[in-house]
């Protein structure tokens, strides 16, 4: 079930990039982030409350906490960036650099996490790196 919500993650991902082409024209990119996250965070909230799952709140740790709000200052740092480089770049060059993402995850996963480097996984950052490359250059 996992590789179905991994396959809709890309797909939705992929209209990011093009309704926020579209929807950047003649605004700021920053203001155009502030809206874009104002609407996740109103899905986001609405899918906990209809869900009844606002009362495993207090189950959270302070890890927790703390790791959720790194990784949502990440976050926020990636669609900032993201948006400043739809703003000013072709859509079908900003998408794959931002696509890197998948290789640097790989190797933080291995760093930090202890992921094994399986050669498979080694073969496929390095494809998609050269894929990136030849998609940009």
């Amino acid at each position: 079930m996992w590789v179905l919500y991994a396959l809709l993650s890309a797909i939705f991902a992929a209209l990011v990039s093009i309704l926020a082409k579209l929807g950047l024209k003649g605004i700021n990119s920053n203001l155009a982030t502030a809206i874009r996250t104002f609407v996740v965070l109103l899905i986001a909230w609405g899918i906990v409350f209809v869900t009844g799952k606002f009362k495993e709140i207090n189950t959270l740790t302070s890890r927790n906490w703390m790791f959720l709000l790194f990784s949502g200052c990440a976050t926020g740092a990636s669609w900032l960036f993201y948006y400043k480089a739809l703003s000013m770049g072709d859509v079908s060059k900003v998408a794959p650099i931002d696509k890197l993402s998948v290789v640097f995850t790989i190797v933080l996963a291995f760093i930090f996490l202890g992921e094994t480097a399986s050669i498979k996984s080694i073969i496929g950052g390095i494809l998609i790196a050269a894929g990136t490359l030849v998609l940009v250059l």
